[in-house]
């Protein structure tokens, strides 16, 4: 039995990543500093992993939750590009400073890999379609920057000093247990709890542009298979997780329509600073390397998303929020 190491074990993916282990009977310790993620995340699995709430910055507490652990997943971020574009100091220290110090503090310890979780944002907004691992990043916002340079970071650890990395870049995960009343939450989120209220959701821009949206266990196998898989094929390497196909968000918006029964038209606002336009992944080396194929298709994520939030809902119908919940990165 390994022992795995989750940083931002509060988050979404986090902690879903948690829960899959555990259902692996596999050991698990977290860390988090609920800067966003949220302690009702874990509650529900609290008493059967080691947590620990620490700042990753502190490389005191990063050295010492390191110790033992046979892997590492890094989920930790501020996975917001508006709030990066606002503070690109604080989203450097909170996405770079602590892959740092993370890293020095798994070297030191012994551990055996570090899986990382990048973003597609890295790609920027470059016309060619799909997006592959070996094309050029052309990143727009400070938080793609970020996360670029964080890919930077675990290559060059393991070439410099031997520890394994694997970088995953996510292409708009979705699921349930999103926070929809986050910043840094998915479009899915918003667009599902608003729509269920019979509120109007805002699309910002014309609607025509395009994601790759991946349900959470697509992104939570990527990840078990990218701790697993031979170093030989995976270890200093990048690759994307997500599906091999794109919706625009009108096209989203009318599917959900028809799962939540909501009847009205969207609300348009101005596109938002650092978006990109379009985005669709080449996921063929990470089913090549990885052994990844994404199981579950984007309509019926939607479907369990949808039910899921649903749920959440009927017991208290003034306050549509799930109860664990966190956003994802871009």
């Amino acid at each position: 039995m390994s022992l795995h190491l989750i940083t931002g074990i509060g988050g979404f993916i986090g902690s879903s990543i948690a829960r899959a282990l555990l259902d692996r009977g596999e050991q698990v310790r977290g860390v988090d500093n609920f800067a966003t993620g949220r302690r009702e995340n874990i509650a529900g699995i609290l008493n059967l992993i080691e947590f620990r709430e620490a700042d990753i910055l502190d490389l005191d507490a990063m050295r010492q939750a390191c110790a033992a652990v046979d892997y590492v997943f890094h989920e930790a971020a501020i996975p917001s590009v508006p709030k990066s574009v606002l503070d690109p100091l604080g989203s450097n220290r909170a996405n770079v400073d602590a892959t740092v110090s993370l890293l020095v503090a798994a070297r030191d310890a012994g551990v055996k890999r570090v899986v990382y979780a990048s973003s597609s944002s890295a790609y920027g907004d470059t016309p060619t379609l799909p997006k592959h691992e070996s094309m050029t990043p052309s990143p727009i916002s400070p938080y793609a920057v970020a996360k670029l340079a964080s890919e930077h970071y675990m290559i060059s650890f393991y070439r410099c000093y031997g520890l394994q990395t694997v970088a995953l870049r996510y292409f708009n995960i979705f699921g349930p247990q999103q926070d929809p009343s986050s910043p840094y939450s998915g479009v899915l989120a918003k667009f599902i709890t608003q729509m269920l209220r019979g509120e109007q959701p805002t699309i910002f821009g014309d609607g025509e542009q395009s994601r790759d949206f991946t349900y959470i266990d697509n992104a939570v196998a990527a990840n078990l298979l990218a701790c697993a898989a031979p170093a030989a094929e995976v270890a200093g390497q990048v690759f994307n997780v997500a599906t091999g196909r794109r919706v625009t968000l009108l096209e989203t918006f009318h599917v959900l329509q028809k799962l939540t029964g909501y009847s009205g038209p969207p609300a348009y606002a101005a596109e938002r600073s650092g978006d990109v336009k379009h985005s669709l992944a080449d996921i063929s080396r990470a089913k090549k390397h990885l052994g990844y194929n994404p199981t579950v298709t984007f309509e019926e994520g939607l479907r369990q998303t949808v039910e899921w939030y649903r749920t959440q809902a009927r017991p208290q119908t003034s306050d549509l929020r799930p109860q664990t919940s966190h956003g994802s990165s871009p």
